[in-house]
């Protein structure tokens, strides 16, 4: 049930990203909004001001008669109404002109003497938050001050924004929004396409479907990687099923025939259906069988223990020309007369390796013996062990045989695992892991294990070991 809850909470990229983008970027558009909004009001206060400061000092220019006395026009009314109409100032403004002894002499709108004290005295003198702000020009002639002019303009007035200005700003900002959804909706589709058929892909896997085709012609390099990848794992994953179906069955048809005859020799001696040398006969070949299971079911067992990496192996000083001299002698003993004496190349000095005595002779004994059991029958086979030093501060050892050789189609494939010519499968029983067991076993001491370049006859393998100073 809490599975299902999650399940259920989970949401798409596309309405994961928009919606938080879109959240994010409407947040900081509005706040850069209110910003810029708040700068407007600030600037166009500014201007304001100097344009009222212009107005009152060109009132106070024209207060001046030609003869240098102070006269009021008779047409400052009509002026004030015309320089409010150009300068487009708001009609919440007061112009005062005084006398310098501050007796009203006109006023716009209208004003009482008391009123015009009232007034000025709320602009001037209350700096806590007055309604009005005040631009004063003084009306002088020959340094001789004969009045002054107060032009007060409202707070409101000076803070005003065209409405035309609020929508056409509200306008851009709601855009700027709207495009940035689109930009984001149209990003996290594109992202999520690719990933909804990886998803979908993924599913059909682990519903054991495993040939999947994806569209890898995206031109985003990120994503083409990402399917190209899938599109190989599952490939992989197809290849390692059908290894797997493969592996299965020649495992249980290898394992199935050696106990069906180990059944039927042993049954027969039972019931008696075979007596005396007959009996003894059946039943060497029943032990011949055992060993074989047995073999078999070891190299299965040590296969799944390296790869699952729970053998131990050592990192020993070993000098690597003696070993070998063992190895050899020791497995010639166990072969029959008609295998020729292997031919043995190794240097004069000592040549240290760092690896595990058991497992290089483990090896080269697998080696050795996948080279006796695919010779022809009542043919001589001749064997040669070289040991080498290289630059690169290995030792290489190549074991080549001059048999039958290896067919250029199942090169690549000899060290896979559970894989077998079809010449060792009519004449040998085995699951096909020697080889492969042997590389990881070299691998795991720090060398490796491949074919070489074929010689004219026959096949050689080149077994290499870390030099140890």
């Amino acid at each position: 049930m809490d599975r299902i809850k999650k399940q259920r909470k989970r949401t798409s990229i596309l309405t994961y990203w928009t919606l938080r983008y879109i959240i994010i970027i409407s947040t900081g558009l509005l706040l850069t909004a209110l910003l810029t909004f708040w700068w407007i009001q600030q600037e166009a206060m500014s201007n304001r001001m100097q344009t009222t400061g212009l107005l009152a000092q060109e009132i106070a220019d024209r207060s001046v008669s030609s003869d240098g006395t102070m006269q009021i026009s008779p047409t400052l009314a009509k002026l004030v109404e015309d320089r409010k109409r150009f300068f487009k100032v708001s009609l919440e403004m007061c112009v005062i002109v005084t006398d310098p002894a501050g007796k009203l002499l006109f006023s716009d709108p209208p004003l009482t003497q008391e009123e015009m004290h009232d007034k000025l005295n709320d602009t001037l003198t209350d700096a806590r938050s007055p309604e009005f702000k005040a631009a004063v020009a003084q009306i002088r002639e020959g340094g001789e001050t004969l009045g002054q002019v107060i032009v007060l303009q409202s707070k409101r007035s000076l803070r005003h924004i065209p409405q035309e200005e609020i929508i056409f700003f509200s306008i851009i900002v709601l855009f700027l929004i709207i495009l940035s959804w689109l930009t984001i909706y149209l990003l996290s589709g594109k992202l999520a396409k690719p990933i909804q058929r990886v998803a979908a892909a993924a599913s059909q896997i682990s519903s054991g479907e495993y040939n999947i085709i994806l569209d890898t012609g995206a031109k985003e390099r990120e994503i083409h990687e990402l399917l190209v990848s899938f599109q190989e794992m599952s490939g992989k994953l197809q290849q390692f099923e059908q290894s797997r179906a493969v592996m299965l069955a020649g495992v249980s048809h290898e394992l199935k025939t050696p106990v069906t005859s180990i059944k039927g020799l042993v049954h027969a001696v039972r019931e008696g259906v075979v007596e005396g040398d007959e009996a003894d006969e059946f039943l060497d070949i029943a032990l011949q069988e055992a060993g074989r299971l047995q073999r078999m079911v070891a190299d299965l067992l040590d296969y799944n223990a390296l790869t699952a990496g729970i053998v131990a192996v050592r990192h020993d000083r070993i000098d690597v020309v003696p070993l070998l001299s063992e190895i050899i002698y020791q497995w010639r003993l166990t072969q029959a007369d008609e295998v020729i004496e292997p031919v043995l190349e190794l240097p004069q000095k000592p040549l240290y390796v760092r690896g595990d005595p058991l497992r290089i002779q483990q090896i080269i004994v697998n080696l050795l013996n996948n080279s006796v059991q695919a010779a022809p029958a009542g043919e001589p086979l001749q064997l040669t062990v070289k040991l080498s030093r290289l630059p690169q501060g290995y030792a290489e050892i190549c074991i080549t045989d001059d048999g039958p050789g290896i067919a250029p189609d199942i090169r690549d494939r000899v060290f896979e695992a559970f894989f077998r010519s079809s010449s060792k499968q009519s004449q040998l029983r085995g699951l096909g892991l020697g080889l492969t067991f042997s590389r990881l076993l070299a691998e795991a001491m720090g060398g490796s294990l491949m074919l070489g370049e074929p010689p004219a006859e026959g096949c050689t393998f080149v077994f290499t070991l870390p030099l140890q100073p």
